[in-house]
């Protein structure tokens, strides 16, 4: 296939969620809040949570495997990884290095790319572009994370929403119009602060004193974030679709970040779209982050949901503030 017009496709698709459910009830016994509260606010039920041994590059590994094994390649076929995480499993080196590794992937580059909540879907534009300028043939694109790592548990704001999952792609070359049909990314540091992870980094190293007041924790102002992601999440799936050339009409699935129920039945009646078109499964996982859409996407595949020929919207939104957006044509 030329180079010179050439797309990207999902080649095989894995996913890895650990062993451990958290139920709502028990958060009741941590924090002062209910079920129905939970339920109610967010639509989660209950969430995975990572085993005390396991590190973000865990649950990237068992996904990898899986999407690979589907797409029928080797560790000597990957030519790129990327892992997009918020919580990886030190700052240096990247949780990509750390399974290229484990993978046994010896000719593959390998980075990790951080947006938060996005970078997934940031991670699949950068892999079509490999693809597509013929810089690469096979990419794998992870979202992993072990945000009950970062979690306060005494928080019961942030406490209820958040969970630990993995999900992976594997891209390959396809023909122009078949596989991802358009891109949308986008940021506003401005809104940094309403979702971070204060201490750690440069700007406040590691210290007794960071660690008294708790700033290795995840903090968020969830008003904020909620009234920023029911503005956004319509306006970059219909960024999706423009840059496509389609219509909201020739979707059949829209597959949004699952942070909460409240922002999806937002974004669908903003869109009037019909809600059965959005996939949701935060009732079982919470809000992963950047696993979130991989997963989502996983189970609507496996469920046998998304078939072959069909037009699906994928979209998140997450701390930095970042938003990323894209249209495909599912082709398997």
């Amino acid at each position: 296939m030329s180079t010179a017009a050439r797309g990207s496709t999902i080649a095989g698709i894995g996913r890895y969620v650990p062993a451990r459910v958290m139920p709502n009830a028990e958060l009741e016994r941590l924090v002062e809040t209910t079920d129905e509260w939970i339920v109610t606010r967010t639509g989660i039920r209950e969430r995975r949570i990572a085993a005390d041994d396991q590190a973000s590059s865990d649950l990237a590994f068992e996904a990898a495997k899986e999407a690979m094994a589907d797409a029928g390649v080797g560790p000597d076929d990957l030519d790129l990884i990327i892992v997009g995480t918020a919580t990886p499993d030190m700052l240096f080196p990247a949780t990509a290095c750390v399974l290229q590794d484990r993978l046994g992937a010896r000719r593959a580059g390998a980075f990790d790319l951080s947006a938060a909540c996005s970078s997934w879907v940031y991670g699949a534009a950068v892999g079509h572009g490999y693809i597509a300028s013929g810089l690469a043939e096979t990419v794998l694109v992870v979202g992993a994370e072990t945000l009950s790592k970062i979690t306060n548990w005494k928080d019961r704001a942030t406490c209820v929403l958040f969970g630990d999952s993995a999900g992976a792609v594997v891209m390959r070359p396809s023909e122009p119009g078949q596989g991802f049909l358009s891109f949308h990314l986008g940021a506003d540091g401005a809104g940094g602060p309403l979702i971070i992870l204060p201490a750690g980094g440069s700007r406040l190293p590691a210290s007794f004193d960071t660690i008294e007041r708790g700033e290795h924790y995840l903090r968020m102002n969830g008003r904020e974030v909620f009234k920023f992601a029911v503005r956004l999440i319509p306006r970059a799936i219909q960024e999706a679709v423009d840059r496509a050339g389609l219509t909201l009409e020739d979707v059949d699935w829209f597959i949004p970040h699952q942070a909460n129920i409240r922002i999806i039945d937002a974004a669908a009646g903003r869109l009037g779209q019909p809600r059965e078109k959005f996939f949701v499964n935060v009732e079982r996982y919470g809000n992963t982050s950047s696993a979130s859409v991989p997963v989502a996407l996983y189970e609507a595949v496996r469920a046998g949901q998304i078939r072959r020929g069909d037009v699906v919207v994928l979209v998140a939104f997450g701390g930095g503030l970042t938003w990323g957006s894209t249209a495909l044509r599912w082709t398997r």
